[in-house]
């Protein structure tokens, strides 16, 4: 089998929980570091599947990487390939498939749940998951929903949630955290620049029962890239 692409845009946000899981799966990967100056493949067919992590930058800043992972995005969007993003993989996901990346109402910051929308493109991705679950948040900025595209999940703050589109699952929110990834967001620049309030929690709040949030948090993962992970074998 050939490897699942995995890119890291910033140190603290590389594949958390999910390099977990493919390594109970036994499923390949190569990490790429895009905060090192890794180069963006530009043939996506040396790869199984692609998978875009998180980072503080906006899809919009003028970085020479972005155009190229725009590209490799719709490169195997048309080759048909699976695509997973997580925040900013899922808005780099968005503007490449023809949508818009911009300043959400308010930043949403910390735990907090979302809400299923049940449609039929929906359905198959979210059908052993409850109707609302929680997940983890960190962003500024959201997605549109791209044309074609159907609208899977919403939350109290940010309306777009995720989406899928054939055998790609964007997802404005994480579900890969681990307890050191959320501890050095905390103590991240972003982190301590923070201000409490209805959308965005203390990190007092962030660590409270955390080991039992990280744990129903992985189990709605594993299903989440348990689906996705079938699209491999379509």
């Amino acid at each position: 089998m050939k490897p699942l692409a995995i890119f890291r845009h910033a140190p603290g946000e590389g594949p958390g929980y999910l390099s977990e899981y493919l390594r109970r799966r036994e499923i390949p990967y190569t990490l790429i570091c895009v905060d090192q100056g890794d180069p963006i493949p530009k043939d996506p067919r040396g790869y199984a599947g692609f998978v875009f992590m998180g980072g503080p930058m906006s899809v919009n800043d003028p970085l020479p990487w972005i155009p190229e992972a725009l590209g490799l995005i719709r490169a195997a969007q048309e080759d048909g390939q699976p695509i997973l993003g997580h925040c900013l993989g899922g808005q780099l996901i968005s503007k490449a498939l023809g949508g818009q990346v911009g300043p959400n109402s308010v930043p949403e910051v910390g735990w907090g749940q979302v809400t299923a929308i049940i449609n039929d493109a929906s359905r198959p991705w979210l059908q052993d998951l409850p109707p609302v679950f929680e997940v983890f948040h960190w962003h500024n900025d959201t997605f549109t929903i791209p044309k074609g595209a159907s609208h899977i999940l919403k939350s109290p703050f940010c309306s777009h949630q995720g989406f899928v589109l054939g055998r790609t699952l964007a997802l404005q929110c994480h579900i890969e955290m681990t307890p050191t990834m959320i501890e050095s967001w905390i103590k991240s620049p972003q982190g301590q620049q923070l201000k409490a309030g209805a959308s965005v929690q203390t990190p007092e709040a962030m660590r409270a029962d955390a080991n039992e949030r990280l744990a129903r948090l992985h189990k709605t993962a594993d299903t989440l890239y348990g689906k996705w992970l079938e699209t491999l074998c379509e």
